[in-house]
């Protein structure tokens, strides 16, 4: 089996280490987003986090407490299936694919297999519905599979305070085929040369591109190529604004319908129209009437903001 790939020891590595070494290739985690298939990550940004020099990596509670529950799930795996798991203790690289790495959670003892811990909230379940696995995750242990040439991969998901399930991913010729391939399409155009994935439509582009270019330049740059692309966009804000209008419209027939009742019931549907107290501050009042307390308390945020126009 080692034939296939090459291990690093990760006991007693720093946490700077271990992510300054997830740098040298694409793991199992990114694998998803660079595919297009992760809701909360994107290409663009695997590419920001193997090219920049930083090796600090901001840790949610989120990933904070998946972390600190894998023990947990891959505990309740051997409660259910009888098998039995082992932490490796490597970070392997595939020899054939030198850009892809793998820093696995668990593997299967006396089968040629490996567990992916997750954990997801109550809110979360419909997408492990009816033996459904969330696609970045499939991703994630077919790039496994590829890297420790295992046939196959478990992943167990504890869903807090509601269940927990796990799956056998069997190998898949033709769509790990098709991942190598994005991946290594990934590695020498864009990670290689430092040329910037294009962006995606994400919010989490949107976040990479505010960070890399905050402005300062007052020059006017020619935007070329980008004719019909211009057409197209003020053809989907007339749609959109027609669809909002459309959606509000149905939304005031429903309230008109309602009266002065907070709840409602359809076939599939609940509807409510409660009322919500906030409190907000009259910022220009305090402005006018308490200018040194308004003044302790404003901090200038600067932000950069796109605004088309027809010329």
């Amino acid at each position: 089996m080692n034939e296939i790939y090459e291990t690093i020891p990760t006991v007693g590595m720093s946490r700077e280490e271990w992510l300054r070494l997830r740098k040298t290739g694409i793991g199992g985690s990114d694998a998803g987003a660079i595919c297009g298939l992760n809701p909360y990550s994107s290409a663009m940004s695997v590419y920001m986090s193997k090219t920049t020099d930083e090796a600090e990596e901001q840790e949610g509670e989120q990933l904070r407490q998946g972390r600190d529950l894998e023990e947990y799930v891959a505990r309740r795996f051997c409660e259910a299936t009888g098998f039995r798991v082992r932490r490796s203790n490597m970070m392997y690289r595939s020899k054939e694919y030198p850009f892809m790495i793998a820093d696995v959670d668990r593997l299967v003892v006396g089968e040629e297999a490996g567990l992916e811990c997750k954990t997801a909230s109550a809110y979360s379940a419909d997408k492990w519905k009816d033996g459904k696995i969330p696609l970045h995750y499939l991703m994630q242990c077919y790039h496994y599979m590829v890297v420790t040439g295992r046939r196959s991969w478990y992943i167990a998901v504890a869903i807090l305070g509601k269940d927990f399930k796990y799956a056998k991913i069997e190998w898949d010729d033709k769509t790990i085929w098709s991942l190598v391939q994005i991946e290594k399409a990934f590695w020498e155009r864009h990670v290689i040369p430092r040329v910037m994935p294009e962006p995606d439509g994400s919010r989490d582009c949107d976040n990479i591109l505010k960070e890399c270019f905050s402005g300062g330049k007052k020059a006017a740059v020619p935007l070329i190529g980008f004719d019909e692309k211009l057409k197209r966009r003020e053809e989907l804000v007339e749609q959109i604004g027609s669809l909002e209008t459309e959606q509000k419209q149905i939304e005031q027939e429903i309230k008109l319908y309602m009266a002065d009742n907070e709840a409602a019931y359809a076939d599939g549907y609940r509807i409510s129209w409660t009322a919500v107290d906030s409190v907000r501050v009259d910022a220009k009042r305090l402005k006018a009437e308490k200018p040194e307390i308004y003044e302790s308390f404003s901090n200038t945020i600067r932000t950069r903001r796109l605004t088309i126009k027809a010329a």
